[in-house]
């Protein structure tokens, strides 16, 4: 593929201010920038940020400049690449890093890539990857073990947020609660048992996902409007609370009840995003408890990418039980009512032959 041509592809388009998706067959391409790469989409999993954009929810009404192919988490074989990019090939499979970053500003400078100033996100800012093909830049292609599994493959970026969020702290030995038991904590579980958490307490109101929690090695599971979390926690914790905490929930009610059960020293890493106002005692659940607290934003650029890699190809995740739908790509809506019911973990979708000209 040398000459520059169009191929036919069949696209997740978001392209009216409401709720829903437009599926199409749309051209694409195959010119590419200096330093782009094309892309045969394998897998793509469904996310979180793909339910606000299919709901056109404030975050959404605020954030996307119509229409947008959706899609931002997913593996793909190479198939062009531009004239100077050095580090990927034709035949390549890749997944991507969905934070396109700029490299020159005051933390990409610093090698914190991952708060860059001007970053822009695959499938919200640019054309994503619900789609037969998808262009990245060469530099948010990572290279993949071609003999991994696609599946696994797709879930990597989400998988990397886990990791961010459950490496940043120590956890071997120690005692860990994983708020929200969504896919991303039910990553975070799958995480900390891999590095080896002493005690692992899921905090969950949705039946499914804490069976789910069980099934992935979490040794204490809560329904919050079934228990007193706080009680329950430093019962389990010989009255002192976790060592480290990984929010993934966003709320307002679990944050505020973690502060109140982290042990005094212990490590809070905060995920998932309030939409309200979280209320503290600073003084006592904060100062004088000497915990650190770390924001999580997406993954370490490409330190954590790397640490997902190698608990991939170790074979120390059970990614097989985290993902527990697959659906042809056309079928997306279908994902986004699956993932509104709460009984899932992660949604794959597989593009078909006749997504692709």
């Amino acid at each position: 593929m040398d000459e520059a041509k169009e191929l036919c592809m069949t696209a997740v388009i978001k392209d009216r201010p409401e709720q829903g998706f437009t599926i199409e067959k749309r051209k694409i391409s195959t010119e590419l920038k200096k330093d782009e790469v094309l892309v045969k989409v394998r897998t793509a999993s469904f996310c979180g940020t793909d339910y606000h954009l299919y709901t056109f929810d404030e975050w959404a009404k605020n954030r996307l400049r119509l229409p947008l192919i959706v899609g931002h988490e997913f593996s793909g074989e190479v198939i062009k690449v531009g004239k100077r990019v050095e580090k990927v090939k034709k035949g390549d499979i890749v997944s991507a890093e969905t934070h396109i970053i700029c490299g020159e500003c005051e933390f990409c400078l610093r090698g914190e890539g991952h708060i860059c100033e001007n970053t822009k996100i695959i499938g919200v800012d640019t054309d994503g990857c619900f789609a037969g093909y998808v262009k990245i830049p060469e530099a948010n292609c990572f290279l993949n073990n071609k003999a991994a599994n696609h599946l696994h493959l797709s879930v990597q970026e989400p998988l990397g947020n886990a990791v961010h969020t459950m490496a940043h702290f120590p956890v071997e030995g120690r005692s860990v609660a994983i708020v929200g038991c969504g896919p991303l904590g039910l990553m975070g579980i799958d995480v900390s048992r891999a590095y080896g958490a002493k005690k692992i307490i899921a905090i969950e109101i949705n039946a499914y996902r804490r069976q789910k929690a069980e099934e992935l090695g979490a040794d204490v599971v809560i329904d919050p409007r079934e228990e007193d979390v706080v009680k329950r926690v430093l019962e389990e914790t010989d009255g002192r609370g976790v060592d480290v905490v990984g929010e993934f929930s966003g709320n307002k009610t679990a944050i505020e009840q973690a502060f109140k059960y982290i042990k005094p020293g212990g490590g809070m890493s905060l995920l998932g995003i309030p939409a309200e106002n979280i209320e503290l005692n600073l003084a006592d659940d904060v100062v004088f408890k000497g915990i650190e607290i770390y924001g999580v934003v997406g993954r370490r650029i490409y330190d954590t990418w790397h640490e997902v890699r190698r608990l991939i190809d170790e074979g120390r995740l059970n990614l097989d039980k985290i993902i527990t739908h697959q659906l042809p790509l056309k079928d997306v809506e279908k994902a986004a009512e699956i993932m509104k019911s709460g009984d899932s973990g992660k949604i794959v979708l597989i593009p078909e032959e006749d997504d692709y000209e």
